[in-house]
């Protein structure tokens, strides 16, 4: 039973908490998207092939993927307030110095610090709501943070050409490095935990037991229960449809489809927006339903199970020729893919009550993988030219989601206390 909310759980300050949340999230994904923004010209000054940028996109992953579970055992034990400027500083160095390099081994050193250092920023935003927000509030807070990537990207793809356009690739990198740099101050400056001398006694009397107790056993144990797994592999399909649209999205809409610079950044912000509203619309309409007395299977599950199976109409843009059909299956499936968003909540819920950031390193390690392969599974499919066979590919893994979610969750309860 979920406890009575706390008076941080009920303050208007936890709306500026979550505000602060939701810009740290557009920052994060402007880092990790703005190669995508760049790899058309950085292949034609630097004469790298497809094969080559699905590797430097994947870097990325591979270390994303690799520390979310040192990184979740970190935010488990690291205040927000120091631990988030420490790797927004990190992360936004590796990407100016992006800017300042010219082989593949370098940007791909780069794009594995990036990975290392974003690590573990989603297991802290998990964190951060659960300890701001109710369980009744907090799908709605998780769709508000999570939209960021999605708004973010829409407004910021067309800004981020813009940039390029203006101080070129390299410029480009730059910016986005001291735009993280001074974040990380913003954040040092303005963010709290919550508040109460009682709440922090016993938050530190907690670590104080997780640190004597937690052991090697412990990531075993995250990885034993069919529940975890269910959340684990519907995230790793949930990561393959926004790591297409994170990195060859704007390849696909150029060298593919034709569209020009000005209608890459206009027409490709769509799928961005819809994702926005989907995210939202899954959040609000979920936390509804919890509040109205239904079911965690319905009011939880059923939007990550409908958006899941929203994104293999992404497979509609092998069909159709005119650009604006094109764009429309595009939309519909990161729609869906918004409405699935919403899948931290389950760590919270089905995770062991002492680990849940342990858990929730491994639900993103898990998920990050998808950031490691897809995009090299990608650089090889669409070597010939070709990316239909990048589009079935991206909707038989959001299938598998469905099916992950349908018959690996099961029921929605806590596991292991």
């Amino acid at each position: 039973m979920e406890a009575v909310a706390t008076a941080e759980q009920r303050s208007p300050e936890r709306f500026k908490i979550l505000a602060l949340i939701f810009i740290s999230v557009v920052i994060n994904y402007m880092d990790r998207s703005n190669m995508a923004v760049a790899a058309p010209l950085i292949s034609e000054e630097l004469g790298f092939t497809s094969v080559h940028m699905g590797w430097i996109f994947s870097a990325f992953g591979l270390t994303y993927a690799l520390f979310q579970i040192p990184g979740g055992v970190v935010v488990d034990y690291v205040k927000p307030r120091i631990l988030y400027p420490f790797i927004l500083v990190a992360w936004s160095l590796a990407t100016l110095i992006q800017g300042l390099v010219s082989s593949v081994a370098a940007l791909v050193g780069c794009r594995l610090a990036i990975g290392v250092f974003e690590a573990p920023s989603y297991p802290a935003n998990n964190k951060i709501v659960t300890a701001w927000f109710s369980e009744d509030q907090r799908a709605s807070a998780i769709a508000v943070y999570t939209s960021g990537q999605f708004i973010g990207l829409a407004f910021l793809t067309p800004a981020l050409i813009f940039i390029q356009a203006s101080v070129g690739w390299r410029g480009l990198f730059i910016i986005s490095g001291l735009i993280g740099f001074a974040w990380a101050a913003i954040w040092y400056l303005l963010y709290r935990d919550p508040k109460g001398a009682e709440n922090r006694a016993q938050e530190k009397a907690k670590q104080a037991e997780q640190v004597q107790h937690f052991k090697p056993a412990d990531v075993l144990e995250a990885f034993s229960y069919r529940k975890l797994w269910g959340i684990y592999i519907g995230q790793f399909c949930l990561g393959a449809t926004l790591i297409f649209f994170l990195t060859w999205f704007p390849t696909y809409l150029m060298e593919y489809r034709g569209f020009s610079n000005l209608k890459t950044g206009l027409l490709g912000a769509l799928p961005y927006i819809a994702a926005f509203f989907g995210v939202l619309i899954s959040g609000t309409v979920s936390d509804y339903l919890v509040r109205r007395g239904v079911s965690k299977e319905l009011s939880r599950k059923a939007p990550i199970i409908i958006g899941l199976a929203l994104s293999t109409t992404v497979i509609g843009a092998n069909y159709v020729e005119s650009e604006l059909a094109v764009i429309g299956f595009l939309a519909l499936a990161f729609f869906g893919n918004g409405l699935a968003s919403i899948a931290w909540v389950f760590v919270s819920l089905l995770a062991p009550s002492r680990m849940v950031g342990l858990v929730g390193g491994c639900f993103n390690f898990v998920g990050g993988l998808s950031a490691m392969t897809v995009p090299v599974v990608i650089g090889y499919l669409v070597e010939g030219g070709d990316f239909r066979p990048a589009l079935f590919f991206i909707a038989a893994l959001a299938a598998t989601g469905v099916c992950s979610y349908l018959f690996l969750v099961g029921k929605v309860e806590r596991v292991g206390d």
